[in-house]
C-alpha cells in the first residue's frame, strides 16, 4: 500500500497510471474526471462523504469486502453512509462516461 497526501490530483494520476495502481480517495470529483479520461485504470474506491479517520476505515473495510477478489479495471466503488448502514456502489467508469456523452 502507498499512501500519498498533499499532491495535486494530476501528480498523483501519474504515479497511479504508472503503477497500475487502484487508487482510495474522498475526492470524487477531481479523480472520477481524471480516471474517465484514462482508456483503461486499475479502478478507484470513493469514500463519501470525508469522514473522520475511524469512519474511514469502517467504509475501506466494507469496500473490501464488497469487492472481494474481483477485478476492479474500469470500476468505481463508492461507499458511504446512508443512516446507521454502509452501502456500496459499484459501476464501469467507461461506460459511465460514454452513456453521458
Amino acid at each position: 500500500m502507498l499512501i500519498i497526501e498533499a499532491s495535486a490530483a494530476w501528480q498523483l494520476m501519474t504515479v497511479i497510471r504508472e503503477q497500475d495502481y487502484t487508487f482510495v480517495t474522498n475526492n470524487r470529483s477531481d479523480f472520477l474526471a481524471l480516471h474517465g479520461r484514462e482508456p483503461l485504470h486499475a479502478g478507484v474506491i470513493i469514500i463519501v462523504p470525508s469522514v473522520t479517520p475511524a469512519r474511514q476505515r469502517e467504509l475501506f473495510t466494507a469496500a473490501l469486502e464488497h469487492i472481494g477478489s474481483r477485478d476492479l479495471t474500469n470500476a468505481v466503488v463508492e461507499v458511504k453512509y446512508v443512516g446507521s448502514c454502509i452501502e456500496c456502489s459499484e459501476y464501469l467508469l467507461r461506460e459511465a462516461n460514454e452513456l453521458s456523452s
